[in-house]
């Protein structure tokens, strides 16, 4: 460089690639980076299609790049890697970080024309029932580094995709615990989504967040509250259906036949989750399919909630500490009801301790922070700049 700034020292430019900004823990994840790079005088492009989290992109410093991001035709995904090379030539970018397949291999395709290091995160599990979807999977294995969420999905990155463990950083998915602080969300918050939920003050309110869609086991959570109707539980599932409107008339049915309409609500997206948190007594984790991280239970032990989670995932690896014996919540056997409604009833019927709430947060701020996930990530961006393997 003209000024002899060393590469160390100079600020970092990334080019994130997502296929949309609507809701989800990729998306936090990529606003989280876009936000720690601006703070320290750096910029991340974001190549996507846009959606509700736009803004808050641009609030954070960062640049959208609106396109149709999530789009599979082999053609458009040859174009967009062209348009990636010159925008990442033009802006004179470090690092392509791909954060889920499509954009992927538009970003495999950048990578290999501009020869920039290229950084993939594993955000979840692939179905790879037969050979084609393999290699369509194989591209998040590609690059000069993978990112593992948690030491559960390194392991998996391993072991079903042969990737060498010293091309995985292991770096623990992280949530805004200052967001995520009870004492800092006023009480007329929460109470005003229980009224609009509808809430019987004298029920405990479970809440299950997550997307409306059918591996994050809201059908599984209310097979388990038809089993423990003696509990008195209000239940409220959050989430945005991302266009399944199928799924959610699948769920209001199963309501009906299950006689549970007048103890569960089913209230789509929410903007002000850590007043959803609050509003609650036990969260819930359902999820039939292991989680990659898993954010909901750790922004519930953040809130200092009751917590209620498969035992599988990022699950089984976050509530529990460091011993792998103390547990900050109750696990029960993935996709079975039963195990389900136990879990719920220990929950319902055992009184808060205010020691394992302070506990808990305590676990989330030393292993789950915001700011360690992007104070690692970025250190990881600046060896690959420097042309070091990931350590």
């Amino acid at each position: 460089m003209a000024t002899g700034t060393p590469d160390t020292e100079k600020p970092l430019r990334i080019l994130q690639l997502i296929p949309s900004l609507e809701a989800g823990g990729a998306e936090r994840g990529c606003l989280d980076i876009a936000a720690a790079l601006h703070a320290e005088g750096g910029t991340s492009w974001v190549f996507s299609e846009g959606g509700r989290m736009a803004d808050e992109l641009a609030a954070v410093g960062g640049v959208l790049v609106k396109r149709p991001a999530a789009s599979k035709n082999p053609a458009r995904i040859i174009a967009h890697g062209v348009a990636i090379a010159a925008l990442a030539r033009s802006e004179d970018i470090d690092i392509i970080h791909a954060r889920s397949r499509a954009p992927a291999w538009s970003g495999l395709i950048a990578a290999k024309l501009t020869g920039l290091p290229y950084v993939t995160t594993f955000h979840g599990f692939y179905g790879a029932r037969n050979a084609l979807k393999r290699l369509y999977n194989s591209v998040m294995i590609r690059g000069n580094c993978v990112i593992a969420g948690s030491r559960f999905m390194a392991t998996h990155i391993h072991e079903s995709y042969g990737c060498p463990r010293d091309r995985i950083a292991l770096i623990p998915r992280g949530i805004d615990t200052d967001r995520f602080d009870p004492a800092r969300i006023p009480d007329g918050r929460a109470q005003a989504l229980r009224q609009e939920w509808g809430a019987n003050p004298a029920r405990k309110l479970v809440l299950l967040p997550g997307r409306l869609t059918r591996w994050k086991g809201q059908g599984l959570l209310l097979d388990a509250l038809a089993q423990c109707r003696d509990q008195a539980l209000f239940t409220v599932m959050v989430g945005d259906p991302q266009g399944r409107t199928g799924y959610v008339d699948e769920l209001k049915t199963q309501i009906r036949k299950l006689d549970l309409a007048d103890t569960v609500h089913i209230a789509g997206h929410v903007s002000d989750m850590p007043a959803a948190y609050k509003a609650a007594d036990i969260i819930v984790s359902a999820s039939t399919d292991a989680e990659a991280f898993g954010r909901v239970p750790v922004e519930a032990m953040a809130m200092g909630k009751q917590v209620v989670a498969a035992d599988h995932g990022g699950a089984s690896e976050t509530l529990r500490a460091a011993d792998g014996q103390t547990k900050f919540g109750t696990l029960f056997a993935p996709g079975s009801a039963k195990a389900l409604s136990e879990a719920l009833r220990q929950a319902a019927t055992a009184m808060p301790d205010p020691e394992v709430a302070t506990a808990a947060r305590a676990h989330v701020i030393a292993h789950y922070s915001t700011q360690s996930m992007c104070r690692q990530t970025l250190a990881l961006y600046r060896t690959l700049r420097g042309g070091g393997p990931h350590g």
